[in-house]
C-alpha cells in the first residue's frame, strides 16, 4: 500500500449516432413539435420536413441528452452532464479544473467505454479518461449504454466494457444558399472564470464540410469552503471557513472535423489537441489547505473513419493515432520531491463488417488492433509496451414485437517489459445476449426487455508496473450483469401531454477480483487493492412528461432515481464482509424542470446523493454524509437582424450546500456563470 507517486490520473478520467427512442432524453419542445407537426427543427434554423416516426424501444437500456437539452442544463463539461443519469456515479474533485471520473452501475470507471465520434479514448496508463476535459460547446449530444450500444456494426472494443458514454460532436447541416456557420461563445464568472469559445462550419463541396472549434478556458480556482468535522465520540475537531488553494487551470482545446460523403458511403477524419496546466489542490487533511503538486498535459490524436455501403453489406473502418504527454511536479516540502514526465502513445486499427441475411436477420464480424506504450524518465522505469486484439461476432434478429441481438467477444493481451521479464498473455471469452419484447399489439409505447453480459478489464499500466508503487499481484476484472425493464414512451399527436416516458430497470452485477483506487493525501496518488468479489443489486427508475398548456409554452418535469446496495462478498472473516464498497450512496437521484415560452427559458436541477462510505468498513468514522444541490438557470434567445442571440445566468449551488463528493475535497459553495452566445 505504498506511496504511488507516479499513479497518474493523467488528469484522469480521461459516436456514433444514439439509437432512437428508449431512456433518451430529447428536447421537451423539440419532442412537443415533432409530436404536434410535421416540421422538426434541428440546430440552427435548418429545417428538415419529415412525418415523425413511431418511437422503438432500444433492446439495451440507454439515455440520451442532446441540442437544446444540453444547452439549458447548468453544465460546462460532459462530466456535468452525465450527473442527471441514473446509476451513475460522477467523482468530482473540486473546481472549474478539478478531475471529473464517471462511474456506471457501481463496477468502476475501468469498465466505462469512452466513445468520441465513433473511436473509443483510450489510457493504458490509468484506464480512465478526464471527462471535464470535455467541453460541450461542440457536443450534439451525450449518450450512456449499460451492457453496450443496440447496433452489431461497431468496433470490437465496443462489445467489451460494460457500459459507456458515447460523446458527437455537431454535424454541420446548410441550408440551401449557405456555406458558413459561425458561433462565438463568451462565459464568465466565478473563481475569476474566463472562457470564451468559437465553432466555425464551412460548406466546402456539395459533399465536403469542415468544422473548426477552438476553447480557451482559465480559472483561479480559488473559492471558499468551510471544513468541519467530528470525532467519532461526537466532538467537534475542526470547524474552520477558508479558501481553496492550488486549483487553478489553464487550458486550451482545439479541434478540426472534415465530413465526407461518397456515392456508397460516408467518411470523416478528426484531429484533436488539449494542453494545460492545473494545480493539484489535493486533500484537505491535518489543517493542509495547500498542496504543491501541478500536472501539465499535452494530449493530441488524429482519427479517421469510413463507412461503405454495397447491397446487403456494408462495412465500417477506423483508425487512430494519439499521443498523450504528461508532466507532473510535486514541490510540497514535506514531502517528497518529484518531477516526472510521462508519455503515452497509442495505435488502433478497426474493421467491422455487417451483412444482411435477410429482411430481419443481420450479422456481423470485427477485428480491433490496440498497440499501447508507455515511457517515463524515471529511475528504473518498466516502460511497457501492450498489443491487444479483439476480435467480434454478433447477430440480431427483429421481428415486429421481438428483438433479439447476441455478441461474442475474444480478448488477446499480450505484454512486454523492458528489462523485466513479462507477464504471461491474457485470452478471455465473453458473450453476451439481448432481448426486447412489445407484449401488446394494441401498445407499441410498452416494451419489456433484458439481457446478459460478461465483460473483462485487464489492470492499467499503473495498477502493475511500479516497482515500489503498483501492485503486480492485481487479477483482472470479470464482470457478469443481468438487467430486466420496462419502457413506456408515447408522444401523443393531439392533446395537453406532449411526450411521456417512465423506464425502471432491475439489475444484478457480480464482480470478481475488484480493483478499487483509493486517493491517499494526495491526488496524483493513489491505492490500489482487489476486493475480491462484489456484489452489485440496484434498480433505476427514471421518468419524463412534457406538457403544453399553451401554444408556445412547454412545461418538462423529470426525474431519476437510483438504489444500489454494492457489497463486499469475498471472506465472511473480514470485518467489511457485507459492507457497502466505499464512495457507493444506496439512494441518488435528480430532479429537473424546465419551462419554456418563446425565446425564454427557465431551468432548475436538484441533485442528491445519499450517505456513503470512504473506507471499506461502514463504521461511523468512515461515514461520508449525504449532499444535495440545486442549480438554476435563465436563459433568452433572440435575434438581431440574421444574427442569432443567446443570454444565460446561472446559479450552481444555490442554496451554498458544504458538501465534499470525495472526502476532503470540498466543493464550492454558492457560484455564478454567464454566458453569451452569437450565431451567424
Amino acid at each position: 500500500m505504498g506511496k504511488k507517486t507516479d499513479i497518474i490520473i493523467s488528469l484522469l478520467l480521461a459516436s456514433a449516432v444514439p439509437a432512437s427512442g428508449s431512456d433518451a432524453f430529447t428536447s421537451p419542445a423539440a419532442s412537443a413539435e415533432a409530436a404536434l407537426a410535421d416540421t422538426i427543427h434541428l440546430g440552427r434554423d435548418v429545417v428538415i420536413t419529415a412525418r415523425r416516426t413511431p418511437v422503438r424501444a432500444d433492446i439495451l437500456p440507454v439515455q440520451t441528452l442532446s441540442g437544446d437539452e444540453l444547452r439549458r442544463l447548468n453544465s460546462n463539461s460532459v462530466a456535468d452532464a452525465l450527473r442527471y443519469f441514473s446509476g451513475v456515479q460522477v467523482k468530482d474533485y473540486g473546481g472549474v479544473g478539478g478531475i471529473k471520473t464517471v462511474n456506471i452501475r457501481s463496477m468502476g470507471t475501468n469498465h466505462t467505454g469512452v466513445v468520441y465520434d465513433g473511436m473509443e479514448l483510450g489510457n493504458a496508463q490509468n484506464g480512465q479518461i478526464d471527462l471535464g476535459q470535455f467541453s460541450l460547446d461542440n457536443i450534439e449530444a451525450v449518450s450512456l449504454y449499460n451492457g453496450q450500444r443496440s447496433q452489431i456494426l461497431q468496433p470490437a472494443k465496443d462489445f467489451g466494457s460494460a457500459g459507456t458514454v458515447y460523446m458527437r460532436t455537431r454535424t454541420p447541416h446548410f441550408a440551401e444558399g449557405e456555406r458558413v456557420h459561425a458561433r462565438a461563445t463568451l462565459r464568465a464568472g466565478s473563481f475569476d472564470l474566463f472562457n470564451p469559445s468559437v465553432l466555425a462550419e464551412l460548406k466546402l463541396s456539395e459533399s465536403l464540410s469542415a468544422q473548426l472549434s477552438a476553447e480557451y478556458l482559465t480559472s483561479s480556482g480559488k473559492y471558499k469552503f468551510r471544513y468541519r468535522r467530528v470525532t467519532p465520540a461526537g466532538e467537534l475537531a475542526y470547524d474552520t471557513t477558508a479558501v481553496r488553494q492550488n486549483g487553478d487551470i489553464d487550458a486550451m482545446r482545439l479541434e478540426v472535423n472534415l465530413h465526407g460523403l461518397l456515392q456508397s458511403g460516408s467518411w470523416s477524419a478528426k484531429a484533436y489537441h488539449y494542453s494545460s496546466e492545473r494545480g493539484v489542490p489535493g486533500a484537505i487533511v491535518n489543517n493542509v489547505w495547500r498542496r504543491g503538486e501541478r500536472i501539465w498535459d499535452n494530449n493530441s490524436f488524429a482519427q479517421a473513419r469510413y463507412t461503405g455501403i454495397l447491397g446487403r453489406f456494408t462495412t465500417l473502418n477506423n483508425i487512430k493515432y494519439a499521443c498523450y504527454k504528461t508532466h507532473y511536479v510535486n514541490n510540497d516540502d514535506k514531502q517528497i520531491k518529484v518531477d516526472n514526465h510521462y508519455t503515452q502513445k497509442e495505435l488502433y486499427i478497426s474493421s467491422s463488417n455487417e451483412y444482411a441475411l435477410t429482411g430481419f436477420w443481420r450479422a456481423s464480424v470485427s477485428y480491433d488492433m490496440t498497440l499501447n506504450t508507455l515511457w517515463s524518465d524515471m529511475y528504473g522505469f518498466a516502460s511497457p509496451t501492450r498489443l491487444s486484439n479483439f476480435i467480434a461476432a454478433a447477430t440480431a434478429l427483429e421481428f415486429p414485437q421481438v428483438k433479439v441481438q447476441a455478441s461474442a467477444l475474444g480478448t488477446f493481451i499480450h505484454d512486454r517489459l523492458k528489462g523485466q521479464e513479462s507477464p504471461s498473455d491474457k485470452h478471455v471469452f465473453t458473450p453476451a445476449a439481448f432481448v426486447s419484447v412489445t407484449p401488446l399489439r394494441s401498445v407499441k409505447a410498452l416494451s419489456l426487455r433484458a439481457f446478459y453480459k460478461r465483460s473483462f478489464r485487464m489492470p492499467t499500466f499503473n495498477d502493475l508496473y511500479y516497482a515500489d508503487m503498483g501492485n503486480s499481484k492485481l487479477s483482472p476484472e470479470r464482470v457478469a450483469q443481468y438487467n430486466v425493464g420496462i419502457l413506456y414512451d408515447t408522444a401523443p399527436s393531439s392533446g395537453l401531454i406532449a411526450a411521456a416516458r417512465l423506464s425502471a430497470d432491475v439489475y444484478y452485477n457480480r464482480v470478481k477480483d475488484k480493483i478499487v483506487a483509493y486517493p491517499k493525501g494526495q491526488q496524483f496518488r493513489w491505492t490500489m487493492l482487489n476486493l475480491g468479489v462484489v456484489s452489485i443489486k440496484g434498480i433505476d427508475v427514471s421518468g419524463l412528461i412534457t406538457v403544453r398548456p399553451l401554444s408556445e409554452l412547454y412545461l418538462t418535469l423529470r426525474a431519476q432515481y437510483t438504489f444500489q446496495r454494492a457489497i463486499d462478498v469475498t471472506n465472511p472473516e473480514d470485518n467489511y464482509y457485507r459492507h457497502q464498497i466505499p464512495y457507493i450512496p444506496r439512494n441518488s437521484g435528480s430532479v429537473v424542470a424546465n419551462a419554456q415560452w418563446r425565446g425564454w427559458s427557465l431551468n432548475y436541477s436538484w441533485i442528491y446523493v445519499g450517505e456513503r462510505y470512504n473506507q471499506q468498513e461502514n463504521i461511523r468514522y468512515n461515514y461520508t454524509q449525504p449532499w444535495y444541490t440545486s442549480d438554476i438557470s435563465a436563459s433568452y434567445d433572440f435575434r438581431l437582424g440574421k444574427t442569432g442571440m443567446r443570454v444565460l445566468a446561472e446559479v450552481n449551488n444555490l442554496l451554498s450546500q458544504d458538501y465534499d463528493v470525495i472526502l476532503n475535497y470540498p466543493m464550492p459553495k454558492r457560484n455564478y456563470r454567464f454566458t453569451l452566445v452569437v450565431e451567424i
